[in-house]
């Protein structure tokens, strides 16, 4: 795993990235383990909230039915209280950066995805219902994407270096 990456899921993008396709084995490595989440706080995004994320995408309701996990230093939104969840991570890409299909290529497509950036913020992020820039959610995964802290993804490439015994 070593080099820059494309945006998953769009042809010809350019901008360096730092996330990996990985085989099952490598993402179960990541994507099971306690410590995958940066951030003082790691929960689900609630059923209402997954509903609205589905419609938002087009989707029939009942389409996602996988956990999707976030975290962060607070899980309330600063100014209306409001839980985060993928549900302003999903409406805030689609107001900026990315299209409907991508997302829900990297919500229920095939191909697992590592991030190995652990970020301080994701960037770009408002509150769904009042529009307050969000500062503090650090990851959000789901069952074929995840964040890595670089630590413990060496600690994987080396168990998988080395020979067997």
């Amino acid at each position: 795993m070593t080099g820059q990456s494309k945006t998953p899921g769009e042809p010809g993008g350019s901008k360096p990235r730092s996330t990996y396709p990985v085989s099952e084995e490598r993402f179960r490595e990541v994507y099971d383990s306690p410590h995958s989440l940066p951030g003082k706080h790691k929960w689900v995004t609630g059923e209402e909230d997954v509903r609205q994320i589905e419609k938002l995408l087009g989707m029939e309701a009942g389409t996602i039915g996988n956990p999707l996990w976030v975290s962060g230093d607070s899980r309330q939104c600063p100014s209306c209280g409001r839980e985060i969840s993928w549900l302003d991570i999903v409406s805030s890409a689609l107001s900026r950066t990315h299209g409907a299909q991508m997302i829900a290529r990297v919500i229920l497509g095939e191909t697992k995805y590592v991030n190995v950036e652990a970020p301080r913020a994701i960037a770009d992020l408002t509150c769904n219902k009042c529009g307050t820039p969000i500062k503090d959610l650090r990851s959000f995964k789901c069952h074929n994407w995840a964040y890595a802290k670089g630590d413990l993804l060496r600690v994987i490439e080396r168990i998988e270096a080395a020979p067997p015994s």
